[in-house]
């Protein structure tokens, strides 16, 4: 067999010039539209089939990150018959591969959806039983012992599956390639985040070619600014590619004369540069006011003193001003900036995410608004300082439509961390959060919303706790079930002895049941009160199975169970409830964690892992995630049906679960997302919180059948929702889709609107 495969291009895709830097025989690939294909040269001999071992390089940048060898045996090429080949961060392969016997022709899957990618020579090549059995060994045994033990529990690795399947173990063992050491920031700054020349000069004359170039109009409160700083806050401002600017400064009546100086100097250099000098201090929001009243751009962006630009950052807000005119609010992602000028920590944001805010003030920096907008709702509020800028967030989305809420997933703000400052310690100014808790306290008695606001249990974050209805709907829990009956006592016990909500009725499904045990204790359920039992024994069908039992509900909500789920907080069914009865809330999902007390859901990323994949993923109990977001409250494009609340109109009105394109996989995903197409919104709360002890009754879907049918679901999920694959609203394109765990992404997906023709 010929090592070295030809691999001819289909469809539409185009040779690229090599990105910079690039070195090697990898070739630079765009596929427009739809999956990047090629056929391979049939090799001699390929009839017999046997062991392989391919190996190469794919780097990728675009939507979804599936690649594939596929294999003609005669009937054409499918999923069904193809292998998937784990791929490592730094993109090689190095796989083996069983082809079947009867194989004609082989197809190259480079990835399932547009997007860029770099493609080095294929090889393939057959390996004696010794060096196969070497190399699955090879990954295996790390796997073993550097992982924890619920993620392999997850993806079925085990010691025994090692010694009894080793076939199987290694396949597994390629799930945990993902896994790898995430990228160094300042490498991926000057990767990712960093301007050349030619890029400054596309930016210049892609301003010339916006249809609108707004005033941006900065404002600088200023109290005894360390010169060095002051000079570095101003500087990043004027060096801004984009032109139409002022910067508005307010001296809060300092009293070290250099920050005079400073400021007057920069007004004699720059007639952009405005100022007005305070008679009294008034701190941070009158100071703010007081630059306000300086402003004449149609918008205003919020510098402070000691922090920094990104070169590009009103160039960024003009070109989102442009595609959208009516937006009122404009945000970006930001970092931290020391005293060395180093760039650390940086928080990669979600698009407009109404839950997450009420938890945490996400917004910040840089936070641009409509300037008559802010005027009307007069300015920032005095009492608020340490939070002013978190209450005219809140008070703006009061008076904006979601749609005109424009997130900018790119680093445009450098927050500058010095010892006693919030960035370096969140707990640093205590004034701050009681001022925070002020102002979401407010903002729900301004909406009607009842309800009260409370300290989250990490960071400086904060917990609604919804206010129930005097009349409090019935909720109607369903749990399918199949043999299992310790794990379904445990189950339904839990609901009872520790359940705190009164108005609940039980709904039991039964499918195909044939243990005594199993058996006995169902119709030991079924002459309990507020329980039903059903049967229904056609082939398992997880959504047929809720959908019967929907049908069969009395409550006006329905949560959705599975039956090795075990109930931890009392009041977990108020909290899901409280969030489910706000407006436009359409679907509510738990917090569950494994049995060795790591996460196991903490909301799902859509794209993640090729399909779908749990954020924060194995994170231990103590860990707060990604900024706090493992124990906020917050909305997620899905949760999981695990544990899931709904109304049951609602269900109803959207046909329940897919039984017939995802009866197993993924039908609480397509659900969720058939909720947010109708325009409601997907929460998930860590405040309601179960063990899940993850397809105790079913099993893994890693062999035979069950292997195919996932497959032939996760390949409907991607032509279903192609559009959020990899553009997860709830997470960012800067984040890595392979391991959704928040760390930074080697193959980010940003754009570059410069560069659009």
């Amino acid at each position: 067999m010929n090592p070295t495969l030809d691999l001819r291009p289909l469809g539409d895709l185009e040779r690229s010039p090599p990105l910079p830097g690039q070195s090697g025989p990898a070739t630079r690939w765009i596929a427009k539209s739809g999956p990047a294909l090629f056929d391979v040269t049939p090799t001699p001999r390929l009839e017999r089939g046997g062991w392989v071992l391919l190996e190469g390089r794919l780097l990728r940048r675009g939507a979804d990150f599936t690649a594939r060898l596929y294999y003609d045996l005669g009937e054409g090429f499918h999923e069904g018959h193809s292998s998937a080949p784990a791929i490592s961060r730094k993109g090689t392969i190095h796989e083996l591969i069983r082809l079947p016997r009867g194989t004609r022709a082989l197809r190259w899957q480079a990835m399932n959806s547009p997007g860029e990618f770099e493609q080095s020579p294929l090889t393939l090549r057959r390996v004696s039983w010794i060096e196969r059995v070497a190399r699955m060994l090879r990954r295996v045994i790390p796997a073993l012992y550097l992982h924890a033990r619920a993620k392999r529990a997850k993806i079925g690795l085990t010691l025994w599956r090692t010694l009894v399947d080793l076939r199987g173990a290694y396949e597994a063992s390629g799930k945990l390639r993902a896994y790898a050491p995430p990228v160094n920031y300042r490498d991926w700054i000057a990767r990712f985040d960093s301007l050349s020349d030619a890029d400054r000069q596309a930016i210049g004359a892609h301003i010339g070619r916006l249809s609108a170039r707004p005033l941006v109009s900065v404002l600088m409160p200023v109290y005894n600014a360390p010169e060095a700083y002051l000079r570095e806050a101003i500087e990043s401002v004027r060096r801004q590619i984009y032109p139409h600017w002022e910067l508005c400064i307010a001296d809060d009546a300092s009293t070290d004369p250099a920050v005079r100086r400073v400021l007057d100097e920069y007004r004699a250099r720059d007639a952009r540069i405005k100022l007005t000098f305070r008679p009294g201090n008034g701190h941070i929001s009158e100071a703010s006011n007081s630059a306000l009243a300086l402003a004449a751009g149609e918008f205003v962006a919020f510098l402070d003193q000691d922090d920094v630009l990104s070169e590009h950052a009103l160039y960024r807000v003009a070109v989102e001003i442009a595609r959208h005119p009516e937006v009122a609010l404009i945000y970006s992602d930001e970092d931290k900036i020391d005293a060395g000028r180093q760039r650390f920590d940086p928080y990669h944001k979600p698009d407009w995410n109404y839950q997450l805010l009420l938890s945490q003030n996400y917004i910040s920096h840089l936070g641009v608004y409509r300037t008559g907008l802010v005027r009307e709702l007069g300015g920032l509020r005095r009492g608020f300082e340490g939070s002013q800028d978190y209450d005219l967030a809140l008070r703006v989305i009061e008076r904006a439509r979601s749609t005109d809420i424009r997130h900018i997933p790119e680093i445009l703000y450098h927050w500058r961390a010095l010892e006693g400052s919030t960035a370096a310690d969140p707990q640093a100014k205590a004034y701050a959060v009681t001022a925070g808790q002020r102002a979401l306290t407010e903002h729900l008695a301004r909406t009607g919303t009842r309800g009260a606001v409370e300290r989250a249990p990490v960071g400086s974050y904060y917990r609604v706790r919804y206010a129930l209805p005097a009349v409090k709907p019935l909720v109607s829990i369903i749990i399918p079930t199949r043999n299992q009956a310790e794990l379904l006592r445990q189950c339904v016990e839990s609901v009872r002895k520790k359940t705190r909500y009164a108005e609940w009725e039980l709904i039991v499904i039964d499918n195909q049941s044939v243990d005594d045990a199993a058996l006995r204790y169902l119709e030991e359920l079924a002459r309990r009160e507020r329980t039903t039992v059903l049967r229904d024994d056609r082939p398992f069908n997880y959504s047929a199975l809720n959908n019967f039992a929907a049908a069969h509900a009395r409550g006006e909500v329905l949560c959705l169970l599975n039956n090795d789920t075990q109930v931890i907080s009392p009041d977990w069914i108020e909290e899901m409830l409280g969030l489910l009865l706000q407006p436009d809330v359409g679907v509510v999902g738990a917090r569950l964690w494994y049995e060795d007390g790591s996460l196991q859901h903490g909301g799902v990323i859509v794209g993640a892992g090729g399909t779908a994949a749990h954020a924060h993923a194995f994170l231990p109990r103590s860990d707060p995630g990604y900024f706090g977001r493992a124990h906020l409250a917050q909305e997620f494009c899905a949760v999981t049906g695990a544990c899931l609340m709904v109304r049951k109109s609602l269900y109803e009105s959207l046909g329940g679960l897919d039984e017939r394109n995802l009866p197993v996989a993924f039908s609480d995903v397509d659900f969720c997302l058939r909720a947010r197409e109708a325009g409601f919104r997907v929460v998930w709360t860590p405040h309601a919180e179960l063990y899940h002890y993850e397809s105790k009754t079913r099993g893994a879907d890693d062999a035979g059948e069950r292997k195919r049918r996932i497959s032939r679901e996760s390949a409907y999920m991607r032509r279903r929702w192609k559009h959020l694959i990899r553009n997860d609203p709830s997470y960012n394109p800067n984040l890595s889709y392979e391991r959704p765990d928040f760390v930074l992404s080697h193959a980010p997906m940003g754009e570059k609107p410069w560069l659009d023709k």
